[in-house]
């Protein structure tokens, strides 16, 4: 936010020495809830906008390469969603699991590219580019590619997430 306000005026506004407002802007002292609202206020923002990170590190989601279990994830949303809801793009390229998980809740994928067999109880299907597949997860399941890798495009509930995308499950 550019005010072309002096260190003093800035401090003069928010109620707060030239000297503290010095070491919060160079790291040398840690901001205090107490500080924000004035130098808000001051700079006429939103305590969410001024606290809002500025740098690409931020905003740039890395995938999470996981090649015991032939999976790349990237979480798409860093935090829950309404209900709890994850969504996360998966790379896959394994085949499908044998052994099949059931956890409470509901999953919903799209198949970005590629083929994705899905086992469901006793069925196997094919979900293929374009398609979209929603079940139950108290179903016993599990997915993976189908004929080289695919990419698919998930919305996990609070359980889903951990069965899925967890270091130890399949």
């Amino acid at each position: 936010m550019a005010r072309d306000w002096s260190l003093d005026e800035l401090a003069s506004r928010c109620y707060l020495s030239p000297s503290t407002l010095s070491r919060i802007e160079t790291g040398h002292r840690r901001i205090a809830l107490d500080q924000l609202a004035p130098i808000a206020r001051a700079l006429g923002t939103t305590l969410d906008q001024l606290v809002e990170p500025v740098d690409d590190e931020d905003v740039v989601i890395r995938p999470h390469r996981d090649e015991g279990r032939g999976m790349t994830t990237w979480l798409l949303s860093r935090e829950s969603g309404p209900g709890g809801h994850t969504v996360a793009k998966i790379r896959v390229t394994r085949p499908a699991p044998t052994d099949l998980r059931v956890h409470p809740g509901r999953d919903w994928l799209t198949v970005l590219s590629g083929t994705v067999v899905l086992r469901l109880g006793e069925r196997t299907i094919l979900v293929r580019a374009g398609e979209a597949a929603e079940f139950s997860t108290m179903v016993p399941h599990a997915f993976g590619a189908h004929d080289g890798p695919a990419e698919l495009l998930c919305i996990l509930d609070n359980d889903g997430q951990r069965t899925h995308l967890a270091h130890d499950h399949s």
